[in-house]
């Protein structure tokens, strides 16, 4: 039985105050829930108190994005073994904002992948088409050049330790939600690409859901055989919204 993850993403937004009201409420629902594992990946600013509220508990942290690039004059930019400093379990990599806004390739984003598994960090692998992409009847195709482009850099056994998460583009922040039929068809035939290569580490392999996910749609979504939980962004900054998600899992832990 996989364990569901319910990851939280918060993208560009944060205070410190506003962190920790989010924060405390979150822990104080979540204390009944440790059969779901529960994330937030906060921006790089909050790491340190991400990690000062949340170590003990059982709430992990990780950040959003890494550089490929262990240490080096890479102005900006923050590598691995920094995010271990601050106890990062996750770390998001090629995310479709990254990938769309960044100019992030696939050839990129392995790179990024292999860092994380290289320090310890498991690396959390968002895939996905765009809506043109899944109306031309690409999805498939797209979403398997995502995945073979890490499994080609780092091979399977790379995965034992990593996470997957189906987000279609056109889903992300628009209100718009993938079926649950939808969903299952891609994660089944990602958790099936991979099988070619080792069907135990595909088995064991958690892919998550995310593009407008929120508390009317969780339950039919994590009742999916395929569906191991969800990457949650917009309803990740509402303490009720997001227990409300973790809480659909737990009913299918």
């Amino acid at each position: 039985m996989r364990r569901k993850l319910i990851a939280g993403n918060w993208k560009m937004h944060g205070a410190l105050t506003s962190n920790a009201q989010l924060l405390q409420s979150v822990l104080t629902g979540a204390g009944n829930l440790s059969a779901v594992e529960i994330a937030v990946c906060v921006p790089f600013p909050y790491l340190a108190q991400a990690r000062s509220l949340l170590e003990g508990t059982n709430i992990a942290w990780g950040a959003q994005n890494l550089s490929e690039q262990p240490q080096g004059a890479f102005t900006g930019e923050v590598g691995a073994p920094m995010l271990n400093d601050f106890g990062c379990r996750y770390v998001i990599v090629g995310h479709s904002e990254r990938r769309c806004f960044y100019g992030e390739t696939d050839a990129l984003i392995a790179e990024k992948f292999a860092a994380a598994l290289a320090n310890r960090i498991s690396p959390i692998l968002c895939v996905g088409e765009t809506l043109e992409q899944r109306d031309s009847g690409q999805t498939i195709e797209v979403v398997s050049t995502q995945v073979n482009a890490v499994l080609e850099r780092i091979g399977i056994a790379g995965f034992s330790g990593a996470v997957i998460a189906y987000e279609p583009v056109w889903a992300i922040g628009t209100g718009r939600t993938a079926t649950s039929a939808q969903a299952q068809e891609v994660h089944a035939s990602i958790r099936a690409l991979l099988s070619k290569a080792d069907s135990g580490i595909a088995g064991q392999l958690r892919i998550l859901y995310g593009g407008s996910v929120k508390p009317s749609n969780a339950s039919e979504l994590f009742s999916m055989e395929d569906i191991d939980g969800g990457l949650i962004g917009g309803a990740s900054l509402v303490a009720a919204d997001f227990l409300a998600i973790c809480q659909a899992a737990f009913s299918f832990r």
